[in-house]
This record gives structure tokens, sequence and C-alpha cells, in this order.
């Protein structure tokens, strides 16, 4: 029996994932006696000093425009700087965007440091800090540049989450909602009962561990996305390149309507029924996130031949079958250019 007194351990993953008490919980995973640097945002120090605190601490800007190259670099010589080591443990706390940063900086770092996660947004507990993918964005274009590399562990403490702004917590629901379009018909069911404001902590922990397991058993059987990880993609290449074309959309309602996209040529195609389509955006719309945007579909088109997911002029587009049910498949750009009703 485990020690923790109210968490849930992913044991079979490729790193341990916990749903409990961050403060308390981070001090039983950093291995014993190792120096802890932590880094974090100017959010997160502020509104959680317990989770940083303890820790000397690298502090970056918040935001999407923190996930640079050059972010990494001045985070290194201030490792430098600190006198840190290959010995030197480092630690995440926050959101997607210091997940990713923490994550790639110690892939590098002296060719590498060990490294754990304390997940401070529920798009992080759900998506980014899963996985053990670790990258940087480059003239906008999304994680153009990192690595795959597993953190020791990752803590979700769903009562961190109550510090979170409306919108931010929205965005990170969409990416639990792509988990059950995946592979979780009951946790469509459960998104569904939802109320925003209620703060449901069973509810929400039920939520959060679903949404990890779907993740988490794709990854152990594709951790360099030879294959099957591939569908963690849905609604990611339209998302992708809605953000390259708006910075003002978040993540989360980016990959909200890239899978209403999605869902949308699916069913043009014939492998997926308008039934389905219409309960994948319901739900999206009654969780309160976007099922259209204002950009237009050429300048989306245009900005997905920067996905990563494209090759020799197609790309692998992620398109749903059934609920809990999706499929892989590869479609040239001048398909694309048809399904997405572009003249």
């Amino acid at each position: 029996m485990s020690d923790y007194s109210t968490i849930t351990s992913f044991d079979n993953t490729l790193s341990k994932i916990i749903i409990g008490d961050g403060n308390r919980d981070v001090l039983r995973l950093i291995p014993t006696g190792q120096r802890v640097i932590c880094i974090t945002d100017q959010n997160v120090k502020l509104l959680h000093p317990q989770l940083t605190n303890n820790y000397e601490t690298i502090v970056i800007t918040p935001g999407e425009r923190s996930k640079s190259l050059a972010t990494i670099e001045e985070i290194i010589v201030q490792l430098l700087d600190k006198g840190a080591d290959r010995q030197t443990f480092l630690l995440g706390v926050g959101g997607g965007v210091v997940c990713d940063i923490t994550g790639f900086t110690a892939s590098i770092f002296m060719r590498g440091v060990k490294f754990g996660f304390v997940a401070t947004t529920l798009l992080a507990q759900v998506d980014a800090a899963i996985g053990g993918k670790n990258g940087v964005d480059v003239k906008g274009f999304k994680n153009m540049a990192g690595v795959f590399r597993q953190p020791e562990f990752v803590i979700c403490d769903s009562s961190i989450l109550r510090t979170l702004p409306d919108r931010e917590f929205k965005s990170g629901m969409a990416e639990i909602i792509k988990s059950a379009i995946i592979a979780d018909k009951k946790l469509m069911n459960i998104c569904r009962q939802w109320e925003y404001g209620s703060m449901d902590n069973n509810l929400l922990e039920d939520i959060i561990s679903r949404a990890i397991a779907v993740k988490t058993k794709i990854v152990q059987a594709d951790e360099k996305e030879s294959g099957l990880r591939k569908v963690l993609n849905l609604g990611h290449s339209f998302g992708h390149a809605i953000e390259k074309c708006s910075s003002e959309v978040l993540h989360g309602e980016a990959v909200s309507i890239g899978m209403c996209y999605a869902a949308d040529i699916a069913t043009d195609i014939g492998i997926c029924s308008p039934e389905t389509r219409d309960e994948i955006c319901r739900t999206i719309s009654i969780l309160g996130l976007p099922t259209d945007s204002n950009i237009s579909k050429q300048a989306i088109f245009e900005a997905m031949h920067t996905d990563k997911k494209h090759s020799n002029q197609t790309i692998d587009l992620i398109l749903p079958q059934t609920i809990g049910h999706c499929t892989i498949e590869k479609v040239s750009f001048g398909k694309l250019k048809q399904l997405m009703k572009i003249d």
C-alpha cells in the first residue's frame, strides 16, 4: 500500500503521475539530498508561494511568448551563474509553457539532468506535462524545436486549479474532450455534467484521472510518436495553424475549433456520422469553447504547411469515427484544400 493518503498513481507509465497534494508530494518524490532549482513564472510564484519558496528559483515571464530558444538560453545562463551541475534537479512549477521549458532545458543542460513537474493548470495536468514531449516555438510555429524525454514525476493537484481564470480552465477542458473522443465515451458523458463554478473536486479528479489514463496508455505504447501516438493530435493540426494566425486564441480554444473542423471533414468523407459530429460540437459548445473561427480557412490552410506532421505535400489528419475511436488519414494538401472548401 502506498504511503500517500489521497492520491492516484499511474505506476505503469514512463513517469510517476500523482493526483494529490502538490506541496506535500513533491517533497517525497524529489531524490533525497539532491539540490533543487525551481523554474516557474511570475503568476505562479505570486499565487502559489508554498510551491516555490522552498527552492532556489528561476522566474520567467508568463505566456506563450516565453516559450522560445532565447528563454532556454537565458535559463541556462542563470543555471551556470548559480553553479548548477549534472546532479541538480530541475522542478517545473507552472502550466504548459513552464513544463515545456523546464523539460527542454533539463534535457539539454550538461547533456541532461533529472526533472519533475508540479502542473498548475488543467491543460498541463491532462496534456502538456504528460507524455515526455518538451518543445519551444520558433518564429510563431508551435513546438518546432524539442525533445522526447520523460520527467521523473508529474504532480497534479486539483485544488491549485481554483486560482485559474475561467477562460484558462475551459482551455484545459478542450484537451479532456479530445481524450474522450479518442478513447473514452464515458468521459464524454461526464464532461457534459461539468458545471463551471461548482469545483466539485471528486468529479474534477475523476475527469483528470480518466484523461490522463487515455494519454498514458497511448504514450506507453508509442512514446516517440511513430504511429499510434499521432491520434493525440486530434484537432491540433488545425489548432496550431489557428494559433499561428492569431496570438489572441488560447491553445485549448484553437484545439476545440480544430476538433470541429476534423469532425466536419470526417462526416463529409463518410467515416463519421452527422450525429457523432453534432455530439462533438455540441459538447464543445456546452463547455463554453468555440466551434469555429473568424480566421479565414485560406490563412489556416497556408499555416498548416508548416505543421510538423506534414511531409511530401501530405499531412496526417486525425479524424473521429465514433466517440471513443479515431483514425489517422494521410491527406494531400490538394485534397485538404477541397475538404476545407477553399476556392
